[in-house]
């Protein structure tokens, strides 16, 4: 292999010769320009520039990478060596796939398998998949999966991201430093991983789950312009709760080196919109439909889109024999007995509220007692994905409350509910989505939860599936859904009865409005449902993901950029192409070859940093512009916003400065000489009208200030909370723009400041 070059493994796996012209090419790095552009990243091992003219036309493809891949892994037999490899056609990144079509996009897997193969066999394995299935298995010894994906994934970031703070050892897992470094290590391994297939001029990149955070700043060292998105499927949660994670600000930088990041709801996107603004100091726009937050020079856009199922695989399961066969044996158990049937399906674990329905079911058997003997809760509890403690404290829960329940309500022959621990087939859970006549999901928090999608669908169901179940295919279907507040598919079900999982009476009052409902208004909500369900499936989730990513890399080419930063601090710098940088020794050499200089400094955030508490400067910055103003060939002049009077105080010390204050307003060229005024004098009577105004904002917003200035008014709210601020500075804008109509000044905002001063 060539040292350095990303050949298509997917040609050598068929054996035939790498195209080198195309896809291994040395990627050309930014052309320099003697003695003023300097390359900042000079490894050329570190970072990759592209060169825009040379990237190529060619069939679009999508390198999806996840923690698993949509693989199924067995052993041939017991004494076998061998493995026998087939689809997961329950995975989300298959139905992915298929939704986008084989026809329009290539695309290649990078992920784990959930089997351990052992060192000797992972080279055979790897080309069995790469050859039969674009696969690329990521290999992870025990110990490091164990650390980062039982340990700070499933310990520390999923409990955060569902609003579970590590206030005990028992309330999830404290951060441990050790698992963030396996962490940080196993995404570098996934980064090495897609080095060995990407073409980084043509290829898109799309990273799926909190697994894998910090993948997007490997990537985007390694290729500048990587075309990278990143979809989160769990919450995001407030900033209040974010804010605890000792590496909060290298998560959020990470993901800010992707070019678009998906949420499934919009809660999800403001809060995270929220933590870039309060850790970071970045805001955001919106611009025609899109939001994007400006992260150095780099538009980030923001996709709010939840995820769909695959309507395809569901008919075709709704279709098979053992479907209809289950659905037949649930009627006679549950149907002939005159049994309804409310169901449940969720995983066994803290989050998903299976003992907060069962016991709303315990309230509505108790509060409406004509129930009893009629009403039945099929829940289905799927193995938890994690372990540990709460796990089984979730399932001893769950047997003693379902225990208690049937003891006090059942009789022979009726159990008022029925658990189901053990692993079904998903027939036979598409089985119980169509006999059941209500779905109840009341998870206390979930990224987005698509059983009632599928319980939907099922329940509209199909001409042999009517026969089953006796309806004449004329007769509209029907539905009914009982959903927490708390899941991601909760906003786009607007005919589900929504409940808050934790007010028990209202959840028990929901489930028997579901049962009282009419027949009508039962019909009229599934129609409802079905067709958004319907045309919302993962095909148009995917492509309409792939579209904001292709737009919003479409200016890449156009850019310049550098990288800069250490470790998980890297961020690319993106700059116009006309932007030249000066160097050291182009400015050393031009100051030596010329006799006479004019040097203007800006002050605030150029001899002073921004966010520095003592805004004056430092004597070695006063030192610094005496010696320049020694030399006769030298004019300096400070330009600031501040006041004359105080940066006459500041820099007396310096006789020969040039001072230019209030944005050159007020110019004085030496000390020893008087200022001068760059227009005539304005007259500031509007203040008496525009500072009671901004003194009213000023007693409500806590840590803003008024700066009263000889020829302007300035409102400041750098202190202040920085989504209050904002909210009341265009408040403040407005008002202000209210009453001065009729005087001659301007109203403008900055950063975190609102200004007035006299028009020009």
């Amino acid at each position: 292999m060539v040292s350095r070059s990303y050949s298509n493994l997917l040609e050598l796996a068929s054996g035939e010769s790498p195209s080198f012209g195309r896809m291994s090419r040395r990627i050309p790095r930014i052309m320099t320009v003697a003695g003023i552009i300097s390359d900042l990243d000079d490894d050329p091992s570190e970072s990759v520039c592209s060169d825009p003219s040379s990237s190529s036309v060619q069939r679009d493809r999508l390198i999806i990478v996840a923690n698993q891949l949509p693989i199924r892994a067995q052993r041939k037999s017991e004494n076998s060596t061998g493995w026998i490899f087939s689809w997961d056609e329950t995975s989300l990144l298959l139905q992915l796939k298929d939704g986008l079509g084989d026809d329009e996009i290539e695309v290649i897997y990078v992920g784990c398998l959930k089997e351990e193969i052992h060192p000797c066999e992972q080279d055979e394995v790897s080309q069995i998949l790469l050859e039969t299935f674009k696969c690329v298995p990521t290999f992870l010894p025990p110990d490091l999966f164990t650390r980062y994906y039982h340990g700070f994934c499933k310990q520390q970031l999923w409990p955060l991201f569902h609003y579970m703070l590590p206030l005990s050892p028992d309330l999830g897992g404290r951060f441990n430093r050790s698992l963030w470094q396996a962490y940080v290590s196993v995404n570098k391994i996934f980064a090495d991983r897609i080095m060995e297939v990407i073409n980084p001029e043509d290829d898109f990149v799309w990273i799926h789950d909190y697994h894998l955070m910090v993948l997007p700043t490997f990537l985007r060292k390694r290729f500048n312009r990587v075309k990278l998105g990143f979809f989160l499927h769990s919450p995001f949660p407030s900033s209040e709760i974010y804010r605890t994670l000792p590496i909060r600000e290298e998560l959020l930088r990470a993901l800010l080196n992707s070019d678009l990041i998906g949420f499934h709801t919009f809660d999800y996107a403001r809060h995270f919109l929220s933590c870039c603004s309060r850790m970071l100091g970045l805001s955001y726009e919106s611009k025609r439909g899109y939001i994007g937050l400006e992260y150095y020079g780099r538009t980030v856009s923001i996709k709010i889109l939840p995820v769909g199922i695959d309507m395809g695989q569901l008919q075709l399961v709704l279709s098979l024999p053992e479907t209809e066969e289950k659905v037949a044996e649930l009627i006679k158990q549950f149907c002939d007995q005159d049994r309804i049937m409310l169901l449940g399906v969720d995983d066994m674990d803290i989050f998903k509220g299976i003992s907060l329905k069962l016991l709303a079911m315990e309230q509505l058997l108790v509060q409406h007692p004509e129930w009893q003997g009629k009403v039945v809760l099929v829940q289905i509890a799927n193995p938890a994905r994690g372990r540990g403690k709460d796990v089984k404290e979730v399932q001893a829960e769950t047997y003693s409350t379902v225990k208690r329940i049937n003891e006090t309500f059942g009789k022979p022959g009726y159990d008022p509910v029925v658990l189901i621990d053990e692993p079904l087939k998903f027939y036979e859970r598409i089985a119980y989505y169509v006999v059941a006549e209500c779905c109840l999901v009341t998870a206390v928090r979930d990224g987005m939860n698509l059983i009632p999608y599928e319980y939907i669908i099922s329940r509209q169901g199909n001409e042999k599936l009517d026969k089953v179940l006796g309806l004449e295919s004329s007769i509209p279907k029907k539905s009914m859904l009982v959903v927490s507040e708390f899941i991601g598919c909760s906003p786009s079900l607007s005919g589900a009865i929504r409940v808050n999982p934790w007010n028990i009476d209202a959840v028990a009052d929901a489930m028997d409005s579901a049962l009282e409902m009419l027949e009508p208004e039962k019909q009229l909500r599934h129609e409802k449902h079905y067709r958004y369900v319907s045309t919302h499936d993962v095909g148009y989730w995917a492509r309409s993901f792939l579209q904001d990513l292709e737009r919003t890399c479409r200016d890449h080419v156009r850019r310049r950029c550098w990288g800069i930063g250490f470790g998980l601090s890297f961020r690319v710098v993106a700059l116009d192409p006309n932007f030249r940088k000066l160097s050291m020794e182009h400015i050393v050499s031009a100051y030596k070859r010329t006799t006479t200089r004019a040097i203007l400094l800006d002050y605030d955030g150029t001899l002073m940093p921004q966010a520095s508490i003592d805004k004056g400067p430092t004597p070695k910055s006063i030192e610094m512009i005496k010696t320049l103003c020694r030399d006769e060939n030298n004019m300096v002049l400070i330009v600031s916003a501040r006041s004359r009077k105080t940066l006459e105080d500041w820099f007396s010390p310096c006789e020969n400065l040039g001072i230019a204050a209030e944005h050159g307003y007020f110019l004085r060229p030496k000390g020893d000489v008087e200022w001068e005024t760059c227009v005539p004098v304005a007259d500031c009577s509007w203040k008496q009208i525009a500072e009671p105004v901004m003194k009213l904002y000023t007693e409500t917003t806590d840590g803003s200030t008024i700066e009263d200035k000889e020829t302007a008014l300035v409102w400041s709210y750098e202190d202040a909370d920085p989504d209050f601020g904002s909210c009341q500075a265009k408040e403040l804008l407005d008002h202000l723009e209210s009453v001065l109509a009729n005087e001659p000044v301007t109203v403008k905002s900055g950063q975190s400041l609102v200004e007035v001063k006299p028009q020009v």
